[in-house]
């Protein structure tokens, strides 16, 4: 399969480590092998430089000329609607629950943990019965056909 996310001028990152973790930004240029410049007009970040070590490129990407003005750039983000295609996207939804399990207390990280106590319970149960419909005395094993 070949690689169809590539550091390009226009691509859409989420920022993974520094002061602005957590927020996308777009790229405006690449300068080196191991930086580049970005920007995030609507999302609260300044023009600055990254290193890519800091961001995962994601599947989005807008379209504005190389080199573009932060104008330019807010432009694109919002003909492209990206804040409201990045909260529908799975990736925004992993992030929203990271967050909310950091900020639970004592009791609800309880109440959690219980709660997966059972989930599991049911799910062990369903399957043991499951597997003993289509276990084989003869062979020791489960049918394969099944």
């Amino acid at each position: 399969m070949p690689f169809k996310r590539f550091v390009e001028t226009g691509r859409v990152v989420y920022v993974v480590d520094g002061p602005y973790k957590g927020k996308i930004v777009a790229i405006v240029d690449c300068i080196d092998q191991k930086t580049v410049l970005v920007d995030g007009p609507e999302t609260g970040v300044p023009r600055s430089k990254m290193r890519i070590s800091q961001i995962h490129l994601t599947k989005f990407k807008i379209n504005f000329p190389y080199n573009g003005s932060t104008r330019t750039v807010r432009q694109a983000w919002k003909k492209a609607d990206l804040n409201k295609l990045w909260v529908q996207s799975r990736w925004a939804e992993k992030a929203a629950n990271r967050e909310k399990r950091a900020s639970l207390g004592d009791f609800e990280r309880f109440k959690l943990k219980r709660a997966r106590k059972i989930r599991n319970k049911i799910r062990t149960n369903v399957y043991q019965a499951l597997f003993k419909k289509t276990y084989c005395p003869k062979k020791k094993t489960a049918v394969a056909n099944a």
